[in-house]
C-alpha cells in the first residue's frame, strides 16, 4: 500500500508505526491481510497507483482513481486541515481574497484538495507544496512563508519536536478554519474489491471494540 513519507503522528516511515498504518494494519488483519507498506512523495502516491506498482494506496490524494480499477474504502483517518500564521502578524483569513499577495506553503497536491483556496497562488507561483512538514513548520517561523496549511496535530507534533531536539522556541500562532472536514477526501483506494471490503469490515469490528480510539489515544497521548 502506498503511503506518504513521514508524517507524524500518523506515518512514522522508520518504524512502519503510525495513527494511520497502525489503524490500517489492523483492520486489514481481520481477514487475514498483512499490510506492507511503501512510502512515496505525497504527490506521487496516485501516480504510483496507476502504474501498478502497489495494490493499494492511502488516499487519491486529490485525483480520481476510479477509472485506474480503484475501489475506495471507509476513511481510516481524518485529517483537520487548517491555515496557520505567526500570531504577530495579526492575519485574517475568511475568504480566498483574504490570501492575496500571501505565500503558502502546504502538502504536495493541496492545490488539488482545495481549488478554491488555492488555484490562484498556485498560477501565481505563491503556493509551494513540500511533504517534509517539519520544514513547513521551520519555514513559517523564519517567516520566509506567510501561511502553513497543514492538519493542527501535525504542526504541533512538529512545534514539539523543534522544541525538545533542536532548542528552538515557535512563535504562537494562529489557526483559521477555512473548510468543513471532508472525510471522503481521505478514503484508502484498493485494486481489490474484496480486500477493500474486508478493509471495512475490519474497520468496523476496530471501532465496535474501542481499538480504534485505543491507538488514536496512544499516539496523541
Amino acid at each position: 500500500m502506498a503511503f506518504s513519507l513521514d508524517i507524524p503522528p500518523y506515518i512514522f516511515e522508520q518504524y512502519n508505526k503510525g495513527i494511520e498504518i497502525d489503524i490500517i494494519a489492523a483492520a486489514l488483519s481481520h481477514k487475514g491481510h498483512t499490510l506492507r507498506p511503501l512510502y512515496f512523495p505525497l504527490g506521487r502516491i496516485p501516480i504510483a497507483f496507476q502504474n501498478n506498482l502497489v495494490d493499494a494506496a492511502m488516499s487519491d490524494v486529490g485525483t480520481d482513481l476510479m477509472s485506474y480499477g480503484g475501489f475506495y474504502a471507509e476513511p481510516a483517518v481524518v485529517y483537520d486541515n487548517v491555515f496557520i500564521t505567526l500570531k504577530k502578524r495579526n492575519l485574517v483569513i475568511n475568504s480566498p481574497a483574504d490570501l492575496d499577495n500571501l505565500t503558502i506553503i502546504s502538502f504536495q497536491g493541496a492545490e488539488k484538495r482545495y481549488p478554491q483556496w488555492l488555484s490562484k497562488p498556485f498560477e501565481e507561483k505563491r503556493f509551494y507544496g513540500i511533504s517534509d512538514q517539519l520544514t513547513q513548520v521551520k519555514l513559517l517561523n523564519l517567516e520566509r512563508y506567510d501561511v502553513v496549511l497543514s492538519d493542527r496535530y501535525i504542526f504541533k507534533y512538529f512545534a514539539k519536536q523543534l522544541k525538545y531536539e533542536d532548542n528552538i522556541q515557535v512563535s504562537r500562532v494562529d489557526e483559521h478554519q477555512f473548510a468543513e472536514i471532508e472525510p471522503q477526501d481521505y478514503r484508502p483506494v484498493f485494486k481489490s474489491e474484496k480486500i477493500r471490503d474486508d478493509f471495512n469490515f475490519g474497520l468496523k469490528k476496530l471501532k465496535e471494540s474501542g481499538k480504534f480510539q485505543a491507538i488514536y489515544d496512544h499516539y496523541i497521548e
